[in-house]
């Protein structure tokens, strides 16, 4: 089992790592912005970068693909189900959402399913605690924070305007 470390970077984002079986260390900044930064190392001198290559979240999507799927997402996934009861999820608006071009507020995320609105993802930037007057567009990733039934009602709420 690869045992993949995790740190904080403060102000950039998250720092993923292992131990790769031929004496190289490998692993990827996530950066705020949604930018991922791949990059290999000496196992003796893991801030010595030997190589890297930067990727915007597309191209991240498709190496993951290509790598069989994310353990970093299980893991999150994992992490937010230890929290007892919170589930946390990012939600494509999608161009056919009734949402599109209208106001946050007018979807009344709270109080038909019980969730939050904690940020909304634009273009790789985050717009943290959006108010209700923020209008949203297609391409957003809405972040949700509530119950995991709270959030599968969220995520048909924002596809469809119906959250059952």
């Amino acid at each position: 089992m690869v045992r993949l470390e995790e740190t904080s970077l403060p102000g950039v984002g998250m720092r993923y790592d292992f131990d790769g079986r031929f004496g190289k260390r490998v692993g990827v900044i996530v950066h705020r912005d949604g930018r991922r930064e791949m990059f290999v190392s000496l196992r003796e001198d893991p801030d010595a970068c030997a190589q890297s290559i930067t990727l915007d979240e597309g191209e991240a999507e498709v190496v993951a693909d290509l790598l069989g799927g994310s353990t970093v997402s299980r893991r999150v996934g994992q992490t937010m189900q230890d929290i007892e009861g919170l589930a946390m999820d990012w939600l494509p608006l999608e161009r056919g959402s009734p949402f599109a071009g209208r106001a946050l507020g007018d979807s009344q995320m709270r109080t038909r399913t019980g969730t939050s609105v904690v940020a909304v993802m634009r273009a790789g930037q985050a717009v943290p605690a959006p108010g209700p007057e923020f209008v949203l567009e297609a391409g957003d990733t809405v972040v949700v924070v509530g119950t995991a039934d709270g959030v599968r009602r969220a995520a048909r709420l924002l596809s469809s305007g119906a959250e059952h």
